[in-house]
């Protein structure tokens, strides 16, 4: 058998973390075992479905690099084919035809509440041969009345459900659009899905849609149901806690494969690792290592991933996204090698959007100093210091590097007779603006000999005022 997965989201919100991790978890599966992963767009629900929403999807997964094998596939281009479906069932006695007014069934359902019974539809329609004048009707699935069903599900054990239980779901509307669980069952027949993994809200629709496949003469596919992804205070995730658009975390300066780890071990474990590849996780996720109990998002420790996958990246990879994010923040970058900074700064930033914050006097003169680094570093004392450091860089002419200005600040501490802190921070604040920054001879050399000079030139005078 070949493995056949699909992610199949309903764009009537943005796409948030919760659906990202269901669809890692069919990619990998997918991956794993040399299968197929398909992505298909849930959008039956006209009312709620906009096209903002799908393009966050579509945006979403190429981001993450959770490229499809086939799809996307829209339902909303498949009604054709659901209503040829319909009237088979109907040919067939699995479906009939209702004619029950909004009255009839609020009727209904207030005399169960009334005896304490489960609301359900009770098949009234079920015996009609005779249409009502002037009521277009619904079709209803006929759901076997005896029995149960049993869904052997891969995470949480076998299932049971009473097919007494289960009542008689509407599977095509008064107004020709077919409903949720129908369209759900019919695609996975037709897409061949052998695996459906999903969160476990579904759990419930679980036995109608392998009712309703049966009813096809499909035989169901296998069933995961992964659990929710709670709030860190263990409450329903919400956007509060994170359940915001996918690319907020984008924009936020997460890179995706941290993102894809961190969500990859949100339910899912081997052994104590908690740093992956995206090969690793291809290479060692399988569904019998899934939690049965609910994750809280931990935002520190999703962090702390980004974090990590950041190091591991030389400045050269990371560049790209850096550049991106720079560019979201309207920075003109110039000459300036990213690829330098990103290096410099990588171990000092949980996600891009700090190092951004910390790389911004890279990009631009500071127009100030911060008081108590000027008040310390550019005084009357230090005025000489940075004099002689500007003479000793500018003889370095068209050998300006890292190693060289090093050569330089060793040098010139040995004939100052001070210590290397002397000269590097009164420097420091002449070129980032503050006491903060990357090595030194790095910072230098990145910004260049005619930048660096300049932002000197305008320290000493501050200096010499102060």
């Amino acid at each position: 058998m070949t493995v056949r997965t699909r992610f199949a989201p309903s764009p009537t919100g943005m796409l948030h973390i919760g659906g990202v991790r269901t669809a890692l978890f069919c990619w990998l599966y997918a991956r794993r075992h040399g299968g197929t992963f398909i992505l298909r767009v849930e959008d039956t629900d006209r009312e709620r479905s906009t096209d903002a929403a799908v393009q966050v999807i579509l945006d979403g997964m190429a981001w993450l690099g959770l490229t499809p094998d086939e799809g996307p596939f829209y339902q909303t281009k498949r009604y054709d084919r659901y209503h040829a479906v319909i009237g088979q069932l109907l040919q067939n006695g699995h479906a009939y035809q209702c004619y029950c007014s909004k009255t009839e069934l609020e009727e209904l359902r207030a005399g169960q509440m009334a005896r304490k019974e489960k609301p359900r539809y009770d098949g009234r329609c079920r015996h009609r041969t005779e249409p009502l004048a002037g009521v277009t009707p619904v079709v209803r699935f006929r759901n076997p009345d005896e029995g149960q069903v049993v869904v052997n599900d891969i995470v949480h054990g076998p299932i049971v459900f009473d097919s007494q239980e289960l009542d008689d779901l509407i599977i095509l509307r008064s107004d020709g659009n077919p409903t949720y669980n129908f369209c759900v069952a019919v695609d996975d027949w037709d897409m061949g899905i052998t695996h459906v993994i999903r969160g476990d809200d579904h759990i419930n629709n679980t036995p109608r849609q392998i009712n309703m496949l049966r009813a096809m003469g499909a035989t169901p596919p296998v069933y995961a149901h992964l659990p929710m992804i709670l709030g860190p205070d263990g409450t329903k995730l919400s956007k509060r806690h994170g359940a915001v658009s996918v690319l907020e975390y984008e924009s936020a300066g997460f890179l995706p494969e941290a993102l894809l780890n961190y969500l990859g071990r949100l339910g899912w474990s081997h052994g104590d690792q908690e740093l992956f590849t995206i090969e690793e996780l291809v290479q060692f996720f399988d569904l019998d290592a899934v939690n049965k109990s609910a994750s809280a998002l931990n935002p520190d420790k999703l962090a702390w991933t980004n974090q990590q996958h950041m190091m591991r990246r030389s400045g050269a990879e990371l560049a790209p996204r850096f550049a991106w994010v720079l560019a979201q923040r309207g920075i003109e970058t110039g000459s300036i090698d990213l690829a330098a900074v990103a290096e410099c700064l990588k171990e000092r930033a949980k996600t891009l959007v700090e190092m951004a914050d910390g790389a911004a006097f890279f990009f631009a003169d500071p127009t100030e100093y911060e008081a108590k680094a000027a008040s310390k570093h550019l005084n009357a004392e230090t005025a000489p210091v940075l004099v002689a450091a500007r003479a000793a860089l500018a003889a370095l002419e068209g050998a300006w590097t890292a190693a060289a200005v090093h050569a330089v600040l060793e040098s010139l501490v040995v004939i100052l007779g001070v210590g290397l802190g002397k000269v590097a921070q009164p420097l420091r604040v002449s070129v980032a603006g503050s006491g903060v920054s990357p090595p030194i001879d790095a910072t230098l050399a990145i910004l260049g000999a005619a930048v660096a000079l300049r932002r000197i030139d305008r320290a000493i005078q501050y200096a010499q005022a102060n």
